[in-house]
């Protein structure tokens, strides 16, 4: 039997063939694990709205809404008194791309704690924004009293080494739920939206 000759034709419709049963394939196992990863995603986001929202009265219920492109978790106790919220935030000023965190703020605007829920900055630099060194400073702090830029911009955050567009995203995305949260805390105030 004697081979075909290459002919541009020939090629078209095997490339066609391949990317076709490539696609397929693609398809298929997203199909097979888009749930999966859907179900991993809101445990991910549940396990940080518990790490940032840890208040001294008991939380009686949670309310989700967005406001301004961030989603805020809005915590309230037994008599409908906001105690708080975590406001799922974001940069996408960061060296690699986008950085999402959960912010938890207490009710006077001081924050609470942060949780990073996903970034793709450099291993060993940017990457180090998920180190308690770096995320915890934050904790209990004000933005009324303390100046949320990196050191470097004048501010009071301590910039990670040699990751300073990583820091000042993380910062930015910090600041940015902590301003949103403020100008819309009165919304929220009792027993939740109007």
């Amino acid at each position: 039997m004697a081979k075909k000759p290459s002919t541009l034709i020939n090629m078209v419709v095997a490339l066609l063939v391949i990317t076709a049963v490539s696609g397929g394939l693609l398809g298929l196992v997203y199909g097979m694990t888009k749930d999966t990863i859907a179900e991993v995603d809101l445990k991910k986001n549940q396990a940080a709205i518990e790490a940032v929202l840890k208040t001294d009265t008991p939380i009686d219920r949670i309310e989700e809404t967005v406001v301004d492109d961030l989603t805020y978790n809005l915590a309230y106790d037994a008599q409908g008194n906001l105690l708080g919220a975590a406001v799922k935030t974001y940069s996408n000023a960061g060296f690699s791309g986008r950085i999402e965190l959960m912010v938890g703020l207490l009710v006077d605007g001081t924050v609470n704690a942060v949780s990073v829920l996903s970034q793709s900055e450099t291993p060993g630099l940017g990457a180090n924004m998920v180190n308690p060194k770096f995320k915890d400073q934050f904790n209990g702090k004000n933005p009324a009293s303390y100046n949320l830029s990196v050191k470097k911009d004048g501010g009071d955050v301590d910039a990670i080494t040699a990751a300073t567009i990583s820091s000042r995203a993380f910062t930015g995305a910090v600041k940015m739920a902590c301003d949103s949260f403020e100008a819309n805390k009165s919304k929220f105030m009792k027993g939740g939206q109007q």
